[in-house]
């Protein structure tokens, strides 16, 4: 290892070993598929950078060398479909490892790499194509999408090129006879290794073939005049009513990544293995298993499967010897009730959480189970990671730490005051867009009006409510529209959750305000229960006055809603926001809303 990350950042440390000074720079040229990837093939070809695999049995070890050179013939197969520097090309690739060769290919190019969830609808896939002016198209041919996309062929027009990836099963092969033989047969060996990648072929009318095309490609590349300004990528950031914002970057905002994974993830460089439970469609994909642990000159997992089974990716922690460890907490306290007991977990040596609000009593059961203490971090589809448990950091429960060095992050009311120790407000970071913090959006593209709603007055506001204690630890309150305001009080969901969640019957929970006419909304809690309880009117009472007990009076849920199963995102993510639209619109009503309306 030569510690590649050390030329773009300056850091130190206090006497404890936390971060205390943090700092990033960059020549005007930087492209992260050169200056990193490329840099680290051509002096350390072997590096191991990505371990592969499928439910198929598929697997593939990517060294540096190898990504260097199958991005190299997917720049070539790109260019001679059409994509030019500058082009925003829509990618819809699951986790299949050509996401890996076409985002590194597409920032060689200088095209502008847009991924997306293959859960796309047709309103979805039309709003984000007319909308970014996308004239090219790699998509899975796993699932449905090729065929919503074929259905929106009238209604995009600026459409030119369709590509298509034959995924390789994804976990599901049910539908794929050819592949059902694979995995009866145990012939995904057959297609492992150097010999085994971009071998199988797919065929549609309108489409052209990814892997034929990669494979047939030259490895030949020359390197393309690009500035660290340029657009680099966009992610769609969805809220909780009306379209998605594309939130765009430029190159530099690799380099925001290396706080994501040296100094949160705090990932292994030598001999050791990252894993980051995230489709490739969401921002998290490129938070954990592209841009800082490859600046760390470390090597990811991948998993290329279909829905979440906790037995399933515990087992791949075994099998793969994980080091580090990145996933929503809903997915560690699935990890918790599953059968744990099965698993050697001994290899793990850091684990972090994001994308929802860490429970007190998930901090504890893990640390029982592994020895290890969750390190939670906060961070959005419009920044890298911002706030964080840092190494050596001694956590509270319930907070997501403090605020990373590189940024100047506040918690500030409605006048933009600093608010007081204690004091709810809207975590916000200091943005001079003549000097802009690296890592943080450009703009929402296209939409100068919410651009400048979010930046305004030196500062971007993140529409993420919290609080900080007196050492300056910040704990979350909610975005905007999940506080629940209920007779004068802003009640914190996590917080009601948390508690919720210490009572012996309560498996998960989902804590959301209902209209009320009294109160203006009051408090209800939709909890899914542990084995052998069953949701009758004498656990309501119980829980009820439990929460009593526990809680404020206006805090408790006055509405307990049983159900199966919460609504969840593909990485396992609570939809709070199903929720309240089904209460506020009616189930059918909500079901009819789009995807993009309930947060992804």
């Amino acid at each position: 290892m030569r510690n590649i990350n050390l030329r773009y950042t300056k850091e130190s440390y206090d006497a404890n070993g936390v971060l205390s000074e943090f700092s990033l720079q960059w020549p005007s040229d930087y492209n992260f598929a050169y200056d990193v990837v490329d840099d680290i093939a051509a002096a350390e070809p072997d590096r191991p950078a990505m371990i592969w695999c499928n439910p198929e049995g598929e697997e593939h070890r990517f060294s540096y060398y190898d990504l260097k050179h199958w991005s190299d013939k997917t720049a070539n197969f790109l260019v001679q479909q059409g994509v030019e520097k500058g082009d925003m090309v829509l990618v819809i690739l699951r986790r299949h490892y050509q996401f890996w060769f076409t985002a590194l290919a597409l920032h060689k190019i200088g095209a502008v790499l847009v991924p997306a969830t293959f859960m796309l609808k047709e309103h979805d896939f039309e709003y984000r194509v007319n909308t970014a002016g996308v004239k090219t198209v790699i998509a899975t041919d796993i699932g449905e999408i090729a065929q919503v996309i074929d259905n929106c062929a009238a209604q995009v027009p600026a459409l030119k090129n369709r590509i298509l990836v034959a995924g390789g099963g994804g976990g599901l092969t049910a539908g794929l006879p050819d592949l059902q033989e694979v995995r009866r047969f145990g012939l995904g060996d057959a297609l492992s290794g150097p010999e085994g990648l971009c071998t199988l072929s797919t065929a549609r009318e309108g489409w052209t073939d990814f892997n034929s095309g990669v494979r047939a490609a030259s490895p030949s590349w020359q390197r393309v005049a690009t500035r660290a300004s340029d657009p680099m990528i966009t992610y769609f950031s969805s809220g909780t009513s009306g379209n998605p914002k594309m939130a765009l970057h430029d190159y530099s905002y690799s380099l925001g990544h290396l706080g994501t994974a040296k100094h949160w993830q705090n990932v292994k460089s030598d001999g050791g293995v990252h894993f980051t439970i995230a489709d490739t469609g969401w921002g998290k994909a490129v938070w954990g298993k592209l841009y800082g642990q490859f600046l760390m000159e470390a090597c990811v997992l991948t998993y290329d499967y279909d829905r979440f089974d906790a037995e399933e990716l515990m087992a791949l922690v075994e099998k793969y010897r994980i080091s580090t460890l990145c996933c929503p907490p809903t997915m560690y306290r699935m990890f918790l009730n599953g059968p744990k007991e099965s698993y050697r977990l001994d290899s793990l040596e850091y684990c972090v959480c994001a994308g929802e609000a860490l429970n007190p009593d998930l901090l504890e059961g893990w640390r029982e189970l592994t020895g290890i203490t969750l390190m939670d971090g906060f961070g959005q589809t419009e920044t890298p990671l911002t706030i964080a448990n840092m190494p050596n950091m001694t956590p509270k429960p319930g907070s997501m730490g403090r605020p990373l060095p590189l940024y100047n992050t506040r918690i500030l009311d409605a006048e933009d005051n600093e608010c007081e120790v204690g004091e709810t407000g809207e975590i916000c970071i200091a943005y001079n867009p003549a000097a802009r913090p690296p890592g943080i959006m450009l703009e929402y593209y296209r939409d100068a009006e919410k651009t400048a709603a979010a930046i305004r007055d030196g500062w971007y506001h993140s529409g993420d409510t919290a609080w900080r204690d007196e050492d300056g630890y910040i704990f979350y309150v909610g975005r905007n529209d999940d506080v629940i305001k209920s007779s004068g009080y802003r009640i914190s969901p996590f917080e009601v959750e948390s508690v919720l969640l210490t009572h012996p019957a309560v498996r998960e929970c989902a804590v959301t305000g209902v209209p009320d006419a009294l109160r203006g909304k009051a408090v209800k809690a939709t909890v899914v229960l542990q084995p052998g309880y069953v949701g009758n009117d004498e656990l309501t009472a119980e829980i009820k006055a439990f929460m009593k007990r526990k809680t404020a009076p206006y805090k408790y849920p006055r509405i307990l809603d049983y159900v199966e199963t919460l609504p969840k995102t593909i990485n396992g993510k609570t939809r709070r926001a199903v929720i309240r639209a089904a209460d506020e619109l009616g189930a059918e009503a909500a079901a009819k809303r789009p995807p993009e309306e309930f947060g992804g």
